[in-house]
């Protein structure tokens, strides 16, 4: 008869298969986790203020944590609106040093859970390194992750947690308090589970490596991309017409293409389309700036119906400054070359309705569309009666007090938000004071849709007024990537060979490069979309400017210094909506 010593473990145990390991469900102690902050970026100084828990156990419901947290900062007023935490509510509350270590204790020897895990996880584990808490080893479940594998679009038009929410009839509804949404969290990741029940998912390691099967006919499809190259580009699957179904883009094409046939594309419209698809082209590019262009112009020009992005680039609106005697806003498609001020572009009418109304509310120009001269004489309209209005029509204002408004909306426009962000800030804090939260978020929204387009506009018209721009980068490889770009457009791209002059090499490529013709006003001869591309490349590190003709510059008190407030305020609503691009 063998034996074992105390405490090792028998040799047939350590023989075990992996799957003959793994820990079933029902066993799992799971903590699920959310966070209320002021922001979306813990790096960026956004601070806890609210930590809610719960922890369950084959469906039982073992304990609850939640705490308000003292973030030792002001509040903003729009995480206000969001969350319904104020400054009042928090000052009585422990600091992030008491409410940490309880909750660590609390979640101990669990695994945490999360909708949208990075977010939370990642809050926690920052704030654990800047007190010096060791942080547990724990794993780590996304609900976002998993419900993208297993929810279709037919079942929910997105994974917020409010939509999976009402799928799986949750008895709590989300609220943006901490403690209710990770009940809510609870419930939908119980419906999870379900759902993979029915499917053999039974243990831990199942559920964390799970993905949909992958149909036996897009398998079949894999030769499709053998003939693709290892390179930088843009493929295209087209039917058995030849009619293109989708385009996208790859740092390997080859390898891109061939993970549509396997189990790692889990998307429902994907595995769709290529059961469709009867071939795959390939457009190879010098540099992956280039692929991105081309894809975005391909997209534009054949209107894939499987991709839902970059369709329609020319459906667009901007805000026009009007010339004219008593100039005023208006919402137009296009741009002149009429010597007017224009905001945008903006993908949707609604957003350039807001960013609109947000310049109505700090500027009080006319809002009628009438056309008049130089010296009105009839009514006053209901906002000039109301005090919303100069009221140029009765003659409240004579022309040189109305344009001094109206240069002020200008320098608002083009150079310096802050009149706009001040006035409206005024509005939005009073309407918290008096715990009108809707009306303080419409005012929210309204500033962030101006700021947004603003720091666009600036972002976009300074590269559009460049008549050339020649920048190089060292990419991975250790080649040098290089782009001309004129008016905001890429005209050419390429990769310097080894061995040759580089500088008659460069001029040899922007001599074959693209003649491109400045747009009208301040839009780019691109789409938006390709010219923001091309600066996500120039603001990343390495570039090095190789000549420019104009100049290319940025304000420093433009409105891209107040973007990241609310950009993070948008993340932090990301808790409940995670990110409905990655069903493309």
């Amino acid at each position: 008869m063998s034996s074992t010593r105390q405490g090792a473990r028998p040799r047939w145990e350590t023989q075990r298969t992996f799957d003959e390991l793994g820990r079933p469900l029902h066993d799992i102690t799971f903590t699920v986790v959310d966070l209320e902050t002021t922001g979306g970026s813990a790096q960026a100084g956004s601070r806890i203020t609210e930590i809610g828990a719960v922890k369950v156990r084959g469906g039982e419901v073992l304990g609850e944590f939640q705490t308000l947290v003292n973030p030792h900062t002001e509040i903003p007023a729009f995480i206000a609106v969001l969350t319904g935490i104020t400054n009042s509510m928090v000052a009585s509350s422990p600091p992030i040093d008491s409410a940490l270590p309880a909750f660590l204790e609390f979640a101990r020897g669990t695994v945490l859970v999360a909708h949208n895990a990075p977010f939370d996880v990642g809050f926690l584990q920052h704030f654990a390194d800047e007190l010096g808490h060791p942080w547990p080893a724990f794993e780590v479940l996304d609900t976002v992750k998993l419900a993208r594998r297993v929810i279709s679009r037919d079942e929910a038009p997105n994974c917020k947690l409010s939509s999976l929410a009402s799928l799986f009839r949750s008895a709590t509804t989300p609220n943006h308090r901490a403690l209710s949404d990770a009940r809510a969290t609870v419930d939908v990741l119980h419906g999870l589970m379900e759902r993979l029940g029915g499917q053999g998912v039974q243990t831990l390691e199942e559920l964390q490596t799970y993905s949909a099967r992958v149909d036996p006919a897009q398998r079949r499809k894999r030769h499709l991309a053998e003939p693709l190259p290892h390179a930088p580009g843009v493929y295209l699957f087209r039917d058995d017409r030849a009619q293109v179904l989708y385009i996208g883009t790859s740092r390997d094409v080859r390898s891109r293409v061939r993970s549509y046939f396997t189990a790692s594309e889990t998307r429902t419209r994907m595995s769709e389309m290529v059961r469709l698809a009867a071939r795959v082209d390939a457009v190879e590019c010098a540099t992956p700036l280039e692929a991105r262009v081309r894809e975005l112009r391909l997209i534009a020009q054949h209107k894939p119906r499987y991709n839902k992005r970059s369709r329609f680039p020319e459906k667009t609106h901007f805000v026009k400054l009007t010339r004219e005697p008593w100039p005023r806003l208006s919402l137009v498609r296009k741009v002149l070359d009429d010597g007017a001020d224009y905001l945008g572009p903006f993908a949707s009418k609604r957003t350039a309705e807001r960013c609109l109304a947000a310049l109505h509310d700090a500027f009080p120009v006319r809002q009628c569309t009438d056309r008049f001269g130089l010296s009105p004489e009839r009514a006053a309209c209901a906002l000039g009666e109301m005090g919303r209005c100069l009221s140029p029509c009765d003659g409240s204002v004579d022309q040189e007090g109305y344009a001094a408004v109206v240069g002020q909306l200008r320098h608002a426009l083009l150079h310096n938000p802050d009149q706009v962000v001040e006035a409206i800030h005024q509005r939005m804090e009073r309407y918290v004071a008096e715990e009108r939260f809707e009306e303080a978020s419409v005012h929210r929204d309204r500033l962030a849709s101006f700021l947004r387009a603003a720091s666009r506009t600036q972002r976009l018209s300074t590269l559009a007024r460049c008549p050339e721009l020649i920048a190089a980068r060292r990419e991975e490889d250790g080649r040098w990537a290089v782009h001309v770009v004129r008016h905001g457009r890429l005209a050419a791209a390429g990769v310097i060979p080894p061995g040759v002059d580089a500088h008659c090499w460069v001029e040899q490529l922007r001599a074959e490069a693209e003649t491109v013709f400045a747009g009208p006003g301040p839009v780019p001869a691109a789409s938006a979309e390709e010219t923001e591309s091309i600066l996500r490349w120039l603001e990343s590190g390495g570039i090095r400017l190789v000549d420019v003709e104009g100049e290319w510059t940025c304000p420093m008190g433009g409105a891209g210094r107040h973007l990241a407030l609310y950009d993070a305020a948008q993340a932090s609503r990301r808790t409940l909506v995670p990110f409905d691009e990655s069903r493309q």
